[in-house]
């Protein structure tokens, strides 16, 4: 291994660490009482250490974000294989539901704090520099959902018009029955686990067949 390869392998360690110790202190501590200078101290570096690879707490907090969405991707993208598109969409769904039961707090640092959204919108604007697309993996989560809806209108399997709107109605029903969910809103109902998540999985159900024509 050359000189060049080793700085650039310690240089992916490095992050590696930083992005590490970060998303343990965000989903122990959370954002507000996390600080670069406390990720600083676990790592035991300096906050100019942390500063050579983020700008600051955002963008630190956003790499963790996109991360999330890589990891809830490559979970949805099994479904390819699934040639039925409105059984995909299901299973899609299935899957979005699962990773964040599985992984309340991490599904908090994606969906629930609004700490990225500062960092995604000066992205935003630099996009219009012809930077490169700021948010990767979160974009591509939401594309690979509205193609799958194409797919059901173009076979006419579900009504709709617009597949943007269609994705946005699916993925909020989705998204909202998860969030009732880790948040413990379904307690009051006095159902254990498996029966709360055999309520989603129905609503899920009831939600698509209203869908289809």
């Amino acid at each position: 291994m050359g000189i060049a390869e080793r700085k650039e392998r310690e240089k992916q360690e490095m992050r590696e660490l930083i992005l590490d110790a970060a998303t343990q202190m965000f989903l122990e501590d959370g954002y507000d009482k996390t600080s670069v200078r406390n990720i600083a101290e676990k790592i035991e570096y300096s906050p100019a250490t942390i500063y050579l690879y983020f700008k600051d707490k955002d963008e630190l907090f956003f790499a963790i974000h996109e991360i999330g969405f890589q990891k809830l991707l490559s979970q949805m993208e099994t479904t390819r294989a699934i040639i039925n598109p409105l059984e995909r969409l299901r299973q899609i769904g299935v899957i979005y539901l699962e990773f964040a039961l599985k992984n309340p707090e991490y599904y908090d640092l994606m969906f629930i704090m609004r700490a990225p959204i500062n960092s995604i919108k000066e992205k935003h604007a630099l996009e219009h520099q012809k930077e490169p697309a700021c948010w990767y993996y979160g974009e591509t989560s939401f594309a690979f959902v509205q193609q799958t809806i194409s797919e059901c209108m173009e076979q006419q399997l579900i009504k709709a018009e617009n597949p943007m709107l269609t994705s946005m109605y699916v993925w909020s029903f989705v998204h909202g029955m998860a969030s009732l969910h880790i948040r413990d809103r379904f307690l009051v109902m006095d159902l254990d686990s498996e029966q709360i998540r055999n309520m989603i999985l129905l609503a899920l159900d009831e939600m698509l067949s209203m869908l289809k024509k």
